[in-house]
């Protein structure tokens, strides 16, 4: 009799421990600077906003997702998320929502695996994220998405904040580190070089919610920041928090830089429009000595669902060795791509992406 009764309560004290651990639960400070309830062990999630899944995947915590947004489906002629390429199985999920955060509250509570946590980049567009949590029940978690110059604090936060919640904290402090000794590289190569002895430079075809021309350019460029490049669009009067601004042509020919960079995302406009038809058919752009001295070089794209921020590294790099080749005469730029495609997304994905970008990548552009 005792010994039946021994192995009732053991039963009792089992399945007792089982369901406690299954409600421990855990506070996660969000960027919004609000306290949210999470389970412990975090096992499902979905990421909805611009860039949401990027920083999920620089945690290594992508086998956790469970549902994407419709642009995760899509075919397009051109990409340039390398964490998509690297994940192709997105793809395959259940769709919760459309892209940009415009979730949809009944199909995440329909997916076939419910999700434990939704992160939300850029929560002040798409739905609401506290309506969505009390619509569907379950945590929302805020981020905000940064950037690698002037706002890279919150780009840390953000990998902190989802590192914290997903148990991946010392992954996330491993890829800040990386970030910042990528960055002090660069400018440490850089710094001594005296400015007037600088090659002037622009880049023109920055995508901002979608492709433009060769005027859209970046008065802030990462790449250029870091290797100290002069560029003539960042001029004293420009405000430090313009991200996308429109350069006009003809004050690019008045200023005739040295070197031209054309973001490669401006190809999306097709054969007869786009930075590259303008650069060789445009008059204007083709009195400039960089068109003239065939000084002209596709780089990645810069924004493609908000900042692509390991393309911006490898970006910075290519431009470093085309600006000041004495300085980076050791670097081979697609390795280096891949190095850090590597360590961030556990892949090499340069070739895939200069695929993407009809070879263009990190090349000299033929204007003829």
């Amino acid at each position: 009799m005792n010994t039946v009764f021994k192995l009732c309560l053991g039963l009792i004290c089992l399945v007792f421990a089982a369901t406690a651990g299954a409600g421990t639960t855990k506070q996660i400070t969000d960027a919004a600077g609000r306290v949210v309830v999470i389970p412990e062990k975090v096992d499902h999630i979905i990421c909805s906003g611009s860039g949401c899944l990027r920083l999920v995947s620089y945690l290594g915590a992508q086998n956790l997702v469970v549902g994407v947004d419709n642009i995760e489906r899509r075919n397009n002629k051109f990409d340039a998320r390398p964490y998509s390429f690297a994940n192709p199985q997105f793809k395959h999920l259940p769709v919760f929502g459309e892209f940009r955060g415009r979730d949809i509250p009944e199909k995440i509570i329909s997916l076939p695996i419910l999700p434990q946590v939704i992160f939300k980049t850029y929560a002040g567009s798409g739905y609401d994220p506290i309506k969505l949590s009390k619509k569907t029940n379950i945590p929302v978690i805020t981020l905000e998405y940064g950037d690698l110059v002037h706002n890279r604090k919150s780009f840390y936060a953000a990998l902190t904040i989802m590192g914290q919640a997903l148990d991946r904290q010392a992954r996330a402090k491993e890829v800040i580190r990386f970030f910042d000794s990528q960055i002090r590289q660069l400018e440490t190569r850089t710094q001594d070089i005296v400015h007037a002895q600088k090659k002037s430079c622009f880049v023109g075809g920055i995508a901002f919610k979608g492709p433009h021309g060769f005027s859209s350019t970046e008065p802030h460029y990462p790449p250029f920041q870091f290797v100290h490049a002069k560029n003539i669009a960042d001029t004293p009067d420009t405000a430090t928090t313009l991200r996308q601004s429109n350069f006009s042509k003809e004050k690019i020919l008045a200023m005739n830089p040295d070197v031209l960079f054309l973001d490669l995302s401006t190809l999306q406009m097709g054969e007869d429009q786009g930075g590259l038809y303008e650069l060789k058919h445009d008059p204007v752009y083709g009195g400039l000595t960089a068109v003239e001295n065939r000084e002209v070089f596709g780089i990645l794209p810069y924004n493609w669902y908000a900042q692509n921020f390991g393309s911006i590294l490898a970006d910075a790099w290519y431009i470093g060795k085309i600006l000041y080749p004495e300085q980076f005469l050791d670097i081979v730029p697609e390795k280096k791509a891949d190095q850090i495609y590597t360590f961030l997304l556990s892949k090499p994905m340069f070739e895939q992406m200069n695929t993407s970008f009809k070879q263009m990548v990190f090349e000299r552009i033929d204007l003829n």
